[in-house]
């Protein structure tokens, strides 16, 4: 999943918002990079290249007048593409060039990170650059399985979870641990939060009683859920300023189909 941001702004000026959970992503930035932090964990600044893990809570970032190339990788392409086991680098946020596990990625900084280029030209670099870095991972088909099984927002349980992928719970929890990042029962948590959330975030002006999902036993339940992923009530996130995630998540419906990267099929 590839995508563009350019941040107009008055030198000097910064913008504010909160990234919600999502997979791996690469960012790219031509100049002025961001701070971006996590509520209870790391903090980077300046890095061309700001590379993340698979994430369970908001990252809070700044941004300045910037251009930006971003590429998601969903599980099946952090199988791929970094192969690294992905339980070890959840709510981790580093300088790609800096980190042996997404150093091997850095090349792209040389096209990405600069102005020099046209959109078209940047973006054949980027696409040529993956199609030879490597091939399908060996557990391709059922990293793919598990994903589609648990976007299905009617999969409420592990045991169904498992049973529909056709593998034990035990099986299902490794594959999930090495390749998603989390185990099965947070990722089906998460998956019915950003429901949630994505739906809201695509109108702002309603209540979140009309938004949550059915599956939440009632709102203390959901606004319990919120607070363990978002760090924050649902009022308070929604009193924040969200300039790039609220046009991101419509563009993102527009384009794919599905308002947030969490909630994209395989």
């Amino acid at each position: 999943m590839v995508y563009r941001l350019e941040v107009s702004l008055p030198e000097g000026e910064v913008l504010e918002d909160w990234l919600q959970p999502e997979w791996c992503n690469l960012r790219f930035f031509a100049e002025n990079p961001p701070k971006a932090e996590f509520p209870e964990g790391p903090s980077v600044s300046g890095a061309r290249f700001l590379a993340t893990g698979p994430t369970s809570c908001p990252t809070h970032f700044l941004l300045g007048r910037t251009r930006m190339w971003g590429v998601g990788l969903l599980p099946h392409g952090w199988a791929r593409f970094v192969g690294a086991h992905a339980a070890d680098h959840t709510n981790t946020i580093v300088d790609g060039e800096a980190s042996p596990h997404f150093s091997r990625l850095a090349p792209l900084c040389e096209a990405m990170c600069s102005r020099e280029h046209s959109d078209e030209e940047q973006f054949a670099f980027l696409t040529d650059f993956f199609r030879k870095l490597a091939n399908p991972p060996r557990d391709s088909a059922r990293i793919q399985k598990v994903h589609e099984v648990m976007i299905d927002p009617r999969l409420l349980h592990v045991d169904e979870f498992a049973q529909r992928s056709g593998m034990s719970k035990r099986t299902l929890e490794r594959l999930c641990a090495r390749h998603f990042g989390f185990s099965p029962r947070l990722l089906l948590r998460r998956q019915r939060l950003m429901r949630s959330l994505a739906a809201f975030m695509l109108e702002p002006r309603t209540s979140w009683s009309a938004v949550i999902d059915g599956h939440y036993h009632d709102q203390s339940h959901f606004v319990h859920e919120f607070h363990a992923f978002m760090r924050c009530s649902p009022s308070e996130y929604a009193a924040k300023p969200h300039p790039v995630m609220a046009a991101f998540m419509a563009d993102r419906k527009r384009v794919w189909g599905s308002p947030a990267q969490t909630l994209v099929s395989p």
